[in-house]
């Protein structure tokens, strides 16, 4: 069973014990993840394709923790100055994905966000 989702303005083929760098998310390590932008689920035999999102499915996923891309650096050409260098590196969480399934509803009757 595999799923696509949408984290940070992109999307991400995932399934059950994949381990995938998403844009930096809030929480400390071990903290439980809820994505709720699932926009295909496959088992294999049935594929549901959302519109814009299957309705009812959730994928969970455990923060890991963060890492870095690598460092993209650039070089901007200033008159009379020469130029000047500068770099930028990109921090990421680090998702383990523990379950694709259908949402749970809590006790109180409201969805999770």
């Amino acid at each position: 069973m595999y799923a696509i989702i949408k984290s940070g303005g992109k999307q991400y083929r995932v399934k059950k014990d994949d381990v995938i760098d998403v844009e930096l998310l809030e929480g400390e390590p071990g903290a439980q993840i809820e994505f709720n932008e699932v926009l295909l689920v496959s088992d294999g035999s049935k594929v549901d394709v959302g519109n814009p999102v299957v309705a009812g499915i959730v994928v969970t996923g455990e923060l890991i923790g963060e890492s870095k891309d690598a460092k993209i650096t650039s070089i901007k050409y200033i008159p009379g100055n020469h130029y000047r260098k500068f770099g930028h590196r990109q921090r990421k969480s680090r998702v383990k994905i523990t379950g694709i399934g259908h949402h749970q509803k809590s006790k109180g009757g409201k969805h999770g966000s």
